[in-house]
């Protein structure tokens, strides 16, 4: 995720932090010390008050990332390489490079999730009843963190798309139907639906006198309703591209650009004359870097005629796909990466270009046409 930056890794998973967390970790910490142990617990001291808040807001993230660990760990178990877990602003999400192929392996990796936070929820409940003095901060924050797992495990077992239990519910009619488009919109609905409804609660709560809880409320709605319909989205253009090889979308007679010509020249006669964002560099045929629009930004307009494009093309990482690899799987690299074009090769020489133009025009061709997919896509999973 994009405005991200790493932790760490546990048992080989990338861990990152997104700024929107900072955030949330403010509000989160603001609330409690001002709100919720307050109204529990009277007569403790202003700091003591915010100190208990900060350290439960952190342990309400770790819990939120044991619970995405559970998702992560069940699909490396299963063969799919998680790329990482990113903590964000309305909790974390597990980013799964590759998809489970069967129904049973999403409603596993999806049931894991709230069982974890259940079981988190009865540890912190057990510690809690150790705690000699009910009162004291040690025993108000076990008490946090007990309510707030089971509430994280009954809001995720909702049967609404992208929560896990919208996944669970996905995975049934899934495995019942054997369509996924058809679990998905299903699926999808539901989510969309319940975002509303919480849209809906939140403005009331609002008009009710409780700003922060009624905006806080309708923006979890929005955003749920948002990825149900994104996922829904995501499914349907999966639909529409397997089954095509990257050879049959692709710019299959790219402009190599010399690495000693200057950058002026490439904007002018590759840039603006023929709409390119950007253009391979080649040596003999073989490709050895790319340069793009962001790259010629980096360099002031007056010095392009004396800079060479040697000096700006990326090198490394230079990403590129095959020939006759999925288009899925191509269009999955440009997302992951925020690429607008990625270099096709046979055996090291270039044969062609793939953008997101030559994607997003297959796909408008394609529906006006009416075209079937020629196979169906592998499941979508996310944690």
């Amino acid at each position: 995720m994009r405005g991200s930056f790493k932790l760490g890794r546990i048992a080989g998973i990338e861990i990152g932090v997104h700024y929107t967390w900072l955030l949330a970790f403010f509000l989160i910490a603001w609330s409690l010390a001002q709100g919720f142990f307050p109204q529990q617990y009277p007569g403790w001291t202003v700091t003591t008050y915010w100190i208990t808040g900060a350290i439960s807001a952190i342990l309400l993230f770790v819990s939120v990332l044991l619970h995405e660990l559970a998702h992560s760990m069940v699909a490396t178990a299963r063969g799919m390489r998680v790329q990482g877990i990113t903590l964000f602003i309305f909790g974390g999400v597990s980013n799964i490079e590759t998809e489970p192929e069967k129904p049973g392996v999403e409603f596993l990796m999806s049931v894991v999730g709230p069982l974890t936070s259940l079981v988190l929820a009865g540890v912190f409940w057990a510690i809690q009843q150790a705690v000699a003095d009910r009162s004291s901060p040690p025993a108000a924050l076990l008490y946090y963190l007990m309510l707030i797992n089971a509430l994280l495990a009954a809001f995720n077992i909702i049967p609404g798309f992208p929560l896990d239990g919208g996944r669970v519910l996905r995975s049934i009619i899934w495995g019942a139907t054997g369509s996924l488009t058809k679990a998905t919109n299903v699926a999808a609905t539901t989510g969309r639906i319940f975002g509303w409804a919480l849209i809906a609660y939140g403005f009331f709560t609002l008009l009710s006198g409780n700003f922060l809880n009624g905006i806080w409320i309708a923006f979890i709605g929005w955003f749920l309703s948002s990825a149900a319909d994104s996922s829904r989205q995501e499914v349907t253009m999966q639909q529409h591209l397997s089954g095509m090889r990257v050879n049959e979308v692709m710019n299959t007679a790219p402009e190599c650009v010399n690495q000693n010509a200057t950058v002026e020249s490439l904007v002018r006669e590759s840039f603006i004359q023929h709409g390119l964002r950007a253009a391979p560099i080649c040596v003999d045929g073989q490709l050895t870097g790319i340069v793009t629009l962001t790259d010629v930004r980096k360099i002031p307009q007056e010095n392009w005629s004396q800079t060479s494009v040697s000096a700006v093309m990326t090198r490394s990482p230079l990403y590129t796909v095959k020939q006759d690899d999925d288009l899925n799987t191509a269009v999955k690299l440009l997302a992951q990466h925020g690429l607008n074009q990625v270099p096709v090769l046979d055996d090291k020489r270039l044969v062609g270009l793939l953008s997101r133009a030559d994607v997003i025009r297959f796909l408008q061709l394609s529906r006006e046409l009416g075209m079937k997919p020629k196979a169906t896509p592998p499941g979508k999973m996310g944690a």
